[in-house]
């Protein structure tokens, strides 16, 4: 993998005279859309849904199969702080071409895994891809290439990220009512293979752009950044947020089946609900326009909540379900978004990598040990219903701490309007320029 990594190195300056075609390279955001809905979809929707499949199939424990995914994503936050540095010095190509082959070979020793522990084993190698393959590295690979204007880039693979569990959930559903659970995996690693390694490895060839300079308006060191209140606050919340949030999407089928839907039915309302994710990042850059930097941050972690409170207390009709499960989903799209532009609102774009590394790193440990969790605490509290209304409670808590994690407007961290990195800014100056 080493050796991957070394040969595939992106050129870190290039010889292109045109800056701005340089640091805008074509192929790049088609590849990303493509390659977040597959890996998405594949290496984590598709685990939601085999999971009843695969222990009814070894008599493994639910405990211990949704402890190996969460294992796989504590990996991934981990590895993603030491992935962010990468991509800030030598671009993404060698990282997720990388990735992309470690989440195929993880991906075939799950399915043929003889027992716990080399499931365990593939499922590390499966949060190694994550780290190198999801949406970090791609944020941190399109703040700087598309640098001013690079939130347009971030909303469209966003977009097209939303759609990862509409395609894969119901997809792995139908791939699990005609093959055994491991075929089933073995089919999707052939997938994950065939779109996945060539689009990193061809299409993110484009040379590397230098680090843009540190605005004058957000000069604190990393270190100390990472230190400051707001930043540990923000953290925090994003931290409960997240939590809460992917409890819900592992879950939602566990939910929906104590309900008495089919699998199938089940698989379709999580999969709508990747299609409300889709909806609801069309309405971020609104939004930005609106509501200032910690309004919208507390805003969508409290609207998080509301809608795990709603599934918790409908028990249906179907048709009520899949709405809710749709709005749930826009919640989780806009989200996606704020903590993909949290850094670069708050303290400019120079050291995006590292800094969202880090502010990433708790929240990926969070989602891992959300389903886990979960698992553990829908019998202790009487089903998921009980569960769903916990995990509202703590986006609610989440909401509460968001409220001081803004940034003092005498602190020489903010970009305001002087920075065109934020999300705010790009969405004022289009303004202007209609």
């Amino acid at each position: 993998m080493l050796r991957l990594v070394t040969s595939l190195d992106t050129p870190p300056h290039g010889t292109a005279t045109d800056a701005k075609e340089r640091s805008r390279p074509r192929a790049v955001l088609p590849a990303l859309c493509l390659t977040q809905i597959t890996g998405w979809g594949i290496v984590y929707y598709a685990f939601p849904v085999l999971n009843p499949q695969i222990t009814a199939a070894t008599g493994w424990s639910a405990a211990t199969t949704t402890a190996a995914f969460s294992l796989a994503l504590v990996v991934s936050g981990v590895a993603g702080i030491g992935v962010g540095r990468i991509i800030d010095r030598h671009g993404p190509r060698a990282i997720m071409t990388a990735g992309s082959t470690t989440g195929v070979l993880g991906l075939a020793v799950m399915a043929l895994a003889p027992n716990p522990p080399v499931f365990f084993v593939g499922w590390i190698l499966a949060g190694l891809s994550m780290s190198a393959t999801f949406y970090q590295p791609a944020f941190a690979a399109l703040t700087r290439w598309w640098a001013p204007d690079h939130v347009r880039a971030l909303v469209t693979v966003t977009l097209a990220g939303g759609l990862a569990s509409t395609v894969f959930a119901p997809l792995a559903a139908v791939l699990a009512d005609h093959l055994t659970w491991r075929a089933t995996y073995l089919v999707l690693a052939a997938l994950l293979a065939a779109l996945t390694i060539p689009a990193h490895a061809l299409a993110l060839r484009a040379p590397w752009p230098p680090a843009p300079p540190a605005p004058e308006t957000a000069a604190a060191p990393p270190g100390a950044i990472v230190r400051s209140r707001p930043f540990l606050l923000l953290g925090l919340a994003l931290t409960l947020s997240a939590f809460a949030m992917y409890a819900v999407v592992v879950t939602t089928v566990p939910l929906l089946v104590e309900r008495g839907y089919t699998t199938t039915e089940a698989a379709w309302v999580l999969g709508l609900g990747g299609a409300g994710q889709t909806l609801g990042r069309t309405l971020y850059a609104p939004l930005a326009r609106r509501a200032g930097t910690t309004t919208r941050t507390v805003t969508l972690i409290a609207l998080g909540g509301l809608t795990t409170a709603a599934l918790a207390l409908a028990p249906g009709p179907y048709g009520l379900l899949v709405a809710l499960s749709v709005a749930a989903g826009m919640v989780r799209g806009n989200l996606t978004l704020l903590q993909a532009t949290a850094v670069t609102d708050r303290w400019g774009a120079r050291h995006y990598g590292r800094l969202s590394g880090l502010l990433g790193a708790p929240v990926m440990t969070a989602s891992a040990l959300a389903p886990f969790a979960a698992a553990v605490l829908a019998p202790s509290l009487g089903g998921h219903p009980a569960l769903f209304l916990v995990l509202a409670a703590l986006a609610g808590v989440a909401a509460v701490v968001a409220i001081g994690a803004s940034v003092p407007a005498d602190e020489p961290t903010i970009p305001h309007r002087r920075s065109y990195s934020s999300v705010s800014a790009w969405v004022v100056n289009r303004t202007r320029a209609r």
